[in-house]
C-alpha cells in the first residue's frame, strides 16, 4: 500500500470513481456511491466539478453535506439554479452533461444494466424471483449522457452473459452505431467500476475490457469471477491504493455516518 492505509472494498470504489471524473465536467448523479465519489472528487482534484441531481438541483457546491437522495435539500443549499427534474433531463438530453454516474445489478459484456428484476420463471416480469428498485432516471441518463461510469460489486451472478432485464442502456448488442440506430445520445458506458477492477469498453467491439487491478486481485482472479469471456488490455495497471488522506476525507468528512460507505467492523 502507497502509505499504509487500510481500506473496505467500499472505499476503493469511491476513490476510483473519484479519479476518473475530470475537473469543470458537468456530471449527473446518481443516489449512494456516485454521490460520495463526486463530493471526493470536488474536494480533491475537480473544485470545478458541476453535479446535477435526478431532482432538478444544478450545480450546488455541496458544501452543506453528503446528500442522502437525489431530492435531498442538501442538493438545492447553493445551487445555481433549480427547475425540477423535467429541465435536469431537458438539460441531459440537449448534451449537456458529461458524465452520467449510475450503479445497477446485473451488467453484460456491453455495458447494459439491470437494475428492474432478477429471474427468468414463468410468471415472468410480473412475478420474478427478485423484484428489484427499477430505474429512477437511470435508464434516461444512460440513454442521454455523453459517458456514463458504471458501478457494480464484482461476481458472477452479477457479470452475467444475459441479463434477466435491460433497465440501463449500454453499448446494446455491441453492433456499430447500435447506439444511434435505436435513437439514443452520447457514445454510452466509458467505464466500470468493481470491486476488483477497472474496465473500458472496446472501441471496435465495445465489449467490456479490462485495463486495471484492484491491489490483490489478478486478470485470472477476475475473469474467474466474471460469467462471460474478458477482453483484457496489452497493458492492464495495477490501482495505486487509496492513501491515508483519501480515506480520512471519506470516513470523516464526506460519509462520517457511514450512509452509503459502510464502517469496516
Amino acid at each position: 500500500m502507497t502509505d499504509g492505509a487500510t481500506y473496505t472494498a467500499q472505499e476503493i470504489i469511491v476513490v476510483a470513481g473519484s479519479k476518473i471524473i475530470e475537473d469543470k465536467k458537468i456530471v449527473f448523479v446518481g443516489t449512494g456511491l456516485p454521490m460520495v465519489a463526486t463530493l471526493l472528487a470536488k474536494r480533491t482534484h475537480a473544485p470545478g466539478l458541476i453535479p446535477v441531481f435526478e431532482a432538478g438541483a444544478m450545480g450546488p457546491p455541496l458544501n452543506a453535506g453528503l446528500p442522502i437522495s437525489v431530492g435531498d435539500s442538501k442538493t438545492f443549499t447553493d445551487a445555481s439554479y433549480v427547475k425540477g427534474l423535467n429541465a435536469a433531463f431537458e438539460m441531459t438530453q440537449r448534451g449537456y452533461a458529461d458524465f452520467g454516474f449510475i450503479g445497477g445489478a446485473e451488467v453484460d459484456m456491453f455495458g447494459n444494466l439491470n437494475s428492474t428484476m432478477i429471474g427468468d420463471y414463468p410468471g415472468g416480469y410480473q412475478k420474478p424471483a427478485v423484484r428489484l428498485p427499477g430505474s429512477g432516471g437511470a435508464s434516461d441518463m444512460a440513454a442521454s449522457c455523453e459517458r456514463t461510469i458504471l458501478i457494480v460489486p464484482h461476481d458472477k451472478r452479477k457479470f452475467k452473459e444475459k441479463l434477466s432485464y435491460v433497465t440501463s442502456p449500454g453499448h446494446l448488442d455491441g453492433t456499430p452505431n447500435a447506439r444511434y440506430n435505436t435513437g439514443l445520445q452520447g457514445k454510452g458506458p466509458y467505464r466500470l467500476i468493481s470491486t476488483k477492477g477497472i474496465f473500458d469498453f472496446e472501441e471496435k467491439t465495445k465489449r467490456m475490457r479490462l485495463i486495471s487491478v484492484f491491489p490483490g486481485e489478478t486478470v485470472e482472479s477476475i475473469q474467474a469471477a466474471t460469467g462471460f469471456e474478458l477482453l483484457v488490455a496489452a497493458d492492464v495497471k495495477l490501482f495505486a491504493p487509496p492513501t491515508r488522506e483519501e480515506i480520512r476525507l471519506i470516513r470523516e468528512e464526506i460519509d462520517p455516518n457511514g450512509v452509503f460507505v459502510k464502517k469496516s467492523s
